[in-house]
């Protein structure tokens, strides 16, 4: 993972913050390679194995992806409808913000709305 930026406190202390949450994060690490290991999805976001864990069964009941077992390894479908969870971003769908941190969202996994139509993600 990168590195992330870090602003001065008042008394001079260094504070790590982003603008993504880690399940942000993680469900960005899922739509770029949606075979990946969760070990390799939690280096890349920089948590652990155990917490990746959690936040994908987080998204999973939250409806944001689907999980499916194939052979001895898991693969995930995002669903790019589903709505951010804060009051303030509630009416946007997290699909917009897949598409502008991803290159080309793989139609393989990544669930499209009936009418499929560019101006919609």
């Amino acid at each position: 993972m990168a590195g992330m930026a870090t602003t001065a406190g008042e008394n001079g202390s260094g504070r790590n913050w982003t603008f993504l949450t880690n399940h942000g994060h993680v469900l960005l690490a899922i739509a770029r390679n949606p075979t990946a290991r969760l070990r390799d999805v939690a280096d890349e976001v920089g948590v652990t194995e155990r917490a990746a864990q959690a936040i994908v069964a987080d998204l999973e009941a939250g409806g944001y992806l689907r999980r499916t077992r194939v052979g001895r390894r898991n693969e995930y479908t995002i669903n790019p409808s589903g709505h951010f969870r804060h009051p303030a971003e509630a009416d946007q769908q997290v699909g917009a913000l897949l598409a502008l941190f991803t290159a080309e969202a793989d139609t393989n996994s990544v669930d499209q709305p009936a009418s499929n139509s560019a101006a919609e993600v």
